[in-house]
């Protein structure tokens, strides 16, 4: 007999306004754990919102959110790191850990261990004396998602991840995000990337309200995506531009 499981995320009738301005509505979301979800559409969509009421620092207005666990792990684009931190890479990592230590505020091995373990992820364990001002867009980009992965939450929260990363860089993210799912944790992501969103076990397309959520075959269709980018976004003959060069 098969046992029902709570999902790892779950919203209901979530609405999230701005003073008179609507940001996302009625969203009823359901994401099983061990699995990934990405979120994509327009500027403007809703995407940041969603993120934030999830990681509560977003007041619904209306509706509910549950996640699974304790706090989940947000991260967000490297162009929010405040240049002026004067953080070595090793250290911005292991920030992830202090909500976790014990009364005394002391690292333990598991600490180290996970901090360890997240810089090796993201193939930046020789940079981890590095400031953290002085390295490139999709260095920092990695450092940030090791300090996610540091933190070993159940739920993991990207915010667009692939944003101004290299190629490498955006291997080693996607391997990581697979990474999560297959020791059991739940990964969403924001993104621009319909490839991206595509590796995804299934894809929330958002404006405002939801459009359609499922997997990316029946979600990524030229109609629900003229609908909500607009017909500019098809070529010639109906092919898409440039995958994962669409990024705004």
């Amino acid at each position: 007999m098969s046992v029902a499981t709570s999902p790892a995320i779950a919203t209901e009738g979530l609405q999230i306004r701005y003073g008179d301005t609507t940001a996302l509505s009625d969203l009823d979301l359901s994401v099983p754990a061990s699995s990934s979800l990405a979120v994509i559409g327009p500027n403007g969509s809703g995407k940041s919102s969603l993120l934030g009421a999830l990681a509560g620092i977003v007041e619904p207005a209306a509706g509910s959110v549950s996640l699974a666990g304790g706090a989940p792990a947000l991260v967000l684009q490297a162009t929010n790191v405040d240049d002026a931190l004067p953080l070595t890479v090793r250290d911005a990592v292991s920030l992830a850990r202090y909500p976790a230590l014990g009364v005394f505020r002391r690292f333990r091995s598991r600490d180290n261990e996970a901090v360890d373990g997240a810089l090796t992820r993201m193939q930046i364990e020789h940079l981890a004396s590095r400031q953290l001002n002085r390295l490139s867009g999709g260095q920092r980009q990695r450092v940030l998602i090791a300090q996610g992965l540091a933190q070993q939450a159940d739920v993991l929260l990207l915010d667009e991840p692939m944003t101004g990363v290299d190629v490498t860089s955006r291997a080693v993210i996607l391997d990581a995000v697979d990474e999560e799912v297959a020791a059991g944790r739940t990964v969403l992501m924001t993104t621009h990337s319909f490839e991206d969103a595509a590796r995804c076990d299934a894809v929330l397309l958002l404006d405002t309200a939801p459009i359609a959520i499922g997997p990316a075959a029946t979600v990524l269709t030229k109609e629900r995506l003229r609908e909500v980018f607009g017909p500019s976004l098809l070529g010639a003959g109906g092919a898409f531009f440039g995958d994962h060069h669409h990024e705004s």
